[in-house]
C-alpha cells in the first residue's frame, strides 16, 4: 500500500514538474515575442516616433525582455528541474538578485514615468503639455537606470551562501530594508499609487480632448497610448 502511494506521489510530482516546464517555456516565448512586437511597432511606425510616451513603452519592453531572458529563464531550472544554481555558485547567488532587483524596479519606474508623461501630454494647460518631451523621457530613463543599477549592487555585498539557509541575506539591517521598504514600497505601494493616479488622470484628459480643437490624428494617438498605458498599469496593479 505504501509502495503504491509512493508511486502515485512520484507520478504526480513528475507530471507537475513537466507541466511547470512546458508552461514556463510557453510564457517565456510568448513574452519574448510580445515584447519584440511592441518594440518593432513603436520604433517603425511614424506616428509613434519622437513621442515621449511611446519611448517609455519601448524602454519598458526592452527591460521586460531582459528580465524574461535573464531572471525568468534562470527560474525554469529551479521550478522545473529542482536545480538551483544560486545554492552552489556564489557568483550566481549574488548576480541573480542583482539582475532581479534592477530589472524589476526599472520597468516599474518607467511605467510611472509613462503614466505621468501621458497625463502631461494630454493636459488642457499648454505649459503642462510642454513638459512632455522626448528629451526629458530619455534623461529620466537614463537616470533611473543608472540609479537602480547602483542600488542593486548592494546585493553583491550583502547576499552570500551559508550552510544553514543557503543563498540569502544575512545582514539584518539590509534584510529589513529589502523586506519592508524595497518589496513593500519601491516595487509595491509606490508604483501602484503613482501609475494608477496619473493613468486615470490621463484617461480623464483624453475624454475631454473631444471638446478641444485638436487634429484627429493627435486625438487617436493620445487615445491609443493612454489605453496601452492603462493596460500596463493594470498589469502592475494585478501582478
Amino acid at each position: 500500500m505504501s509502495s503504491s502511494s509512493s508511486s502515485i506521489a512520484q507520478l504526480i510530482l513528475h507530471v507537475s514538474q513537466q507541466c511547470t516546464i512546458y508552461v514556463s517555456f510557453i510564457i517565456l516565448f510568448t513574452g519574448i515575442f510580445g515584447h519584440i512586437i511592441n518594440i518593432f511597432v513603436f520604433t517603425h511606425l511614424t506616428i509613434f516616433r519622437e513621442n515621449s510616451s511611446a519611448f517609455y513603452l519601448i524602454a519598458e519592453s526592452i527591460f521586460d525582455l531582459l528580465e524574461l531572458m535573464i531572471v525568468y529563464t534562470s527560474n525554469i531550472p529551479i521550478n522545473g528541474f529542482d536545480n538551483d544554481l544560486t545554492q552552489t555558485s556564489l557568483i550566481w547567488c549574488k548576480l541573480k538578485p542583482f539582475f532581479t532587483q534592477s530589472l524589476t524596479v526599472i520597468p516599474l519606474n518607467i511605467v510611472c514615468f509613462a503614466a505621468i508623461d501621458q497625463y502631461l501630454s494630454t493636459n488642457y494647460y499648454p505649459y503642462l503639455r510642454e513638459k512632455s518631451t522626448i528629451k526629458s523621457a530619455k534623461i529620466l530613463t537614463i537616470i533611473a537606470t543608472i540609479f537602480w543599477i547602483l542600488h542593486s549592487t548592494l546585493a553583491l555585498f550583502f547576499i552570500e551562501i551559508q550552510s544553514k539557509y543557503g543563498c540569502n541575506i544575512y545582514n539584518r539591517n539590509f534584510k529589513n530594508y529589502v523586506t519592508y521598504f524595497y518589496f513593500l514600497i519601491l516595487i509595491g505601494i509606490f508604483p501602484i499609487i503613482v501609475s494608477t493616479f496619473f493613468s486615470i488622470a490621463a484617461y480623464q484628459n483624453v475624454r475631454r480632448i473631444v471638446r478641444r480643437q485638436m487634429p484627429i490624428r493627435r486625438r487617436r494617438l493620445d487615445q491609443q497610448l493612454t489605453a496601452r498605458i492603462l493596460v500596463r498599469v493594470g498589469f502592475v496593479v494585478v501582478l
